[in-house]
């Protein structure tokens, strides 16, 4: 049984050189042309075993490798990992996590790391812009391990702090890792390779880490399976005269012009069709962006990243299973892609709405919804209607009338629609980015409600007359108190520590400034209608806010501070003494 090629994606935070790596690999310049210099599309690439021997010469000695070569793919971010499945697990056979050495482990890092945990995806972490650490002298194209031994001990001492940071950093996650030429034994770490995308520095290393590491430990799940091939759709994109077409990576099988199809939809039910052209990047070319005609083949074996053209397209998304129909299998092909492209996800009587572009992305944003206790109620593949806006407003709970929305579009009609309903909408490209923007917003609304709440409600407040501050005696007395407790505010009744109606706060003023309340240790003026200071009220009295008996039973829904619980005993005993039933 022969060997094919190891599937080998690239993750990492965005602007720490993923596409920038793999562009020095292949020789491209694919990151210049991107929108933003940011990777918007699902790329892949074939680095030939020829190529790898070539570059990695000062290093490889007497070593020979079995293993074709390694197919990179690119992504827009950690998250597109998530939605390249094969077998229901991660396409990828290996991963190389790209971190900044000089500004280590960032937010889409940890997910990302979290992600590869979850499908037990082995990786290893290439430690990129070394050529940037103070003093580097670049050794353009040379082996990390030769270009170290030219640096003065100063830079190397710099070059390890950093390292041994993200070492460090790692370890917090529960990761144990060192410097690939450090380790023993590579089932136990995780191996880090200084490298520059700039200078080509250390990539040598990273190939020869990477193909050695798949010849050691993945031979078995590189052994190629005869017959139909099996494949991951990469995207869906329209292309020049040839209208839409499908990138495809095949991890299984052979494909032949011809070949009828099956394909995974956004209803779950496949779409056959016929093959009608199969087109084949160069070696080290890109299928995203070539520069070289693809070549046009009869046919494909694993692993490969293709492009091809059908007879329709309809419905296809992208992160859906490609089956090849031969032989009579099409019933069995049919159940397999409808057990892959089935989502099960948990969901909730009450809760939000989530919508994704891919039937992973879709699961990750669901996983991460769970974790931090956001229920769903329902989820769908595919961009925002107008029908989705009205039946998120329609949602009984204002905190469930919530739409997140992974890299997804609004489509015309729901633009529309948003500025007439109630419903929020979320959209983000990355998925830890949703999550804290739905709780940012429940945390404010929530801060919101219940400031709406307490100014419908009498709070315990509690405050003492200041001595040589009565500015007006009466019609209304104008006091200067301190707040010893709680809180005080325009309209509420005041009763003395006897129990004795006082009279109404009319205002608070402190200066020139007019508040609507007063807080536990503010001085301020009060307008008091009703007493008059020197008979119903004196200097250095002590006043309280009076407390209805109906919203005394609620104030227990509250979340009253210490001061606040105090200041409540204490009217509840004032009025005890006149009522003994009071507040039961």
């Amino acid at each position: 049984m022969s060997i094919r090629q190891p599937i080998v994606s690239v993750l990492g935070h965005v602007d720490h050189g993923k596409t920038s790596l793999l562009d020095y690999i292949r020789g491209t310049t694919v990151s210049a042309r991107e929108a933003g210099f940011i990777t918007q599309h699902i790329g892949a690439t074939e680095v030939p075993l020829e190529h790898i021997n070539e570059v990695c010469a000062k290093l490889m000695g007497a070593k020979k490798f079995s293993v074709p070569g390694l197919l990179f793919i690119d992504t827009p971010g950690h998250q597109s990992f998530v939605s390249l499945r094969a077998r229901g697990g991660s396409l990828a056979d290996i991963a190389v996590l790209v971190i900044d050495i000089n500004e280590g482990l960032k937010p889409q890092t940890i997910e990302s790391i979290n992600i590869l945990r979850r499908f037990k995806t082995p990786f290893v972490i290439a430690m990129n812009k070394i050529d940037l650490v103070d003093g580097w002298i670049s050794s353009p194209k040379q082996p990390f391990i030769l270009s170290e031994k030219k640096q003065n001990d100063e830079v190397r001492d710099r070059l390890n702090n950093r390292m041994y940071e993200i070492i460090g950093r790692l370890s917090m996650e529960g990761l144990s890792s060192d410097r690939y030429d450090r380790i023993e034994d590579f089932t136990k770490n995780i191996a880090l390779i200084p490298v520059s995308a700039k200078t080509g520095e250390g990539i040598p290393d990273l190939l020869l880490v990477l193909i050695g590491l798949a010849q050691r430990f993945l031979e078995e799940e590189l052994n190629t399976e005869e017959g139909p091939a099996k494949g991951t759709i990469l995207e869906v994109k329209e292309e020049k005269g040839l209208g839409q077409t499908l990138d495809v990576i095949i991890y299984s099988g052979t494909l032949k012009r011809g070949d009828t199809v099956a394909l995974g939809t956004k209803s779950g039910k496949p779409l056959i069709t016929k093959v009608k052209a199969i087109l084949k990047p160069k070696p080290l070319d890109e299928i995203r962006d070539p520069r070289d005609r693809f070549d046009s083949v009869k046919e494909i074996s694993a692993a490969a990243g293709i492009k091809v053209n059908c007879q329709t397209l309809d419905g296809v998304v992208a992160g859906a299973p490609f089956r090849v129909i031969s032989g009579g299998n099409m019933n069995e092909v049919i159940e397999e892609i409808q057990q892959e492209a089935k989502v099960t996800i948990p969901t909730q009587e009450a809760g939000i709405m989530i919508k994704a572009d891919a039937i992973g992305s879709l699961e990750a944003l669901a996983f991460e919804a769970e974790k931090a206790s956001i229920p769903i109620h329902k989820y769908e593949v595919g961009d925002i209607s107008r029908r989705d806006i009205i039946e998120v407003s329609s949602y009984t709970d204002p905190m469930h009338k919530i739409l997140l929305a992974f890299n997804v579009a609004l489509l015309p009609d729901a633009k529309d629609a948003l500025p007439n309903y109630d419903g929020k909408v979320f959209m983000n490209n990355v998925v830890y980015g949703l999550i804290d923007d739905y709780q940012r917003y429940v945390t404010e609304e929530s801060r919101k409600a219940e400031e709406a709440k307490r100014a419908l409600t009498s709070f315990p407040g509690k405050f003492k007359i200041l001595p040589n501050c009565v500015f007006r005696v009466s019609k209304p007395a104008i006091v200067g108190v301190r707040v010893l407790a709680g809180r005080i505010r325009n309209g509420q009744n005041v009763i003395d520590k006897d129990g004795k109606e006082i009279g109404k706060i009319k205002s608070l003023r402190t200066g020139e400034e007019t508040l609507k309340e007063g807080m536990a240790g503010g001085e301020l003026a009060v307008a008091i209608e009703g007493p008059t200071v020197g008979r119903q009220i004196m200097v250095e009295d002590v006043l309280y806010v009076d407390i209805y008996e109906s919203d005394y039973k609620n104030l227990h829904d509250y979340n009253l501070n210490s001061d606040e619980k105090m200041v409540m005993d204490e009217i509840e005993q004032i009025k005890r003494r006149q009522d003994p039933f009071w507040g039961m």
